[in-house]
């Protein structure tokens, strides 16, 4: 059974174990990657992904679930500032119907990570060429720190 879900109850009844999770922010030009521990406490920025074909893109996603043990995918779904969706939402979504026999997939709403992202670097006062850099995978982690944080309130 493949399970696709905006429903965080539902993503938490498909793991009632829990398991380690990856975060991903889909682009059309990379794929953000982060990685939380198994107790869903903390998420860390991972390996970025350089968009090629969707067998490619797919197997490297899979090169980094089987070594982490990953049980479950956090998506990032891009929602407009309305809550209304877009093209963008659309290919996301097919994006998860397309990996979700790697696990059960919940779509999370990414509308302000990548401000947040930026801001806080910014804060850092890391350069703009190494945000630009980081940014994605960063993303990602955000959009995960968050599922997880609703996941342990379900």
């Amino acid at each position: 059974m493949t399970l696709v879900t905006t429903d965080a109850a539902a993503f938490r009844a498909a793991l009632p174990d829990g398991g380690r999770l990856i975060g991903l922010d889909v682009g059309t030009k990379t794929i953000g990657t982060a990685l939380c521990d198994a107790g869903w406490s903390f998420a860390s920025p991972a390996t970025l992904i350089r968009r090629t074909k969707f067998t490619a893109d797919k197997a490297a996603i899979v090169a980094m679930i089987g070594p982490q043990s990953v049980r479950g995918l956090v998506i990032g779904l891009p929602i407009n500032l309305d809550g209304t969706e877009s093209p963008r939402s659309q290919s996301t979504r097919a994006f998860a119907r397309n990996v979700a026999d790697l696990g059960p997939v919940l779509l999370w709403d990414e509308r302000w990570s990548t401000v947040a992202v930026e801001r806080a670097m910014i804060e850092q006062d890391i350069s703009r060429a190494k945000r630009a850099e980081r940014i994605d995978n960063h993303a990602a982690a955000h959009i995960l720190q968050g599922a997880i944080d609703a996941l342990t309130m379900v």
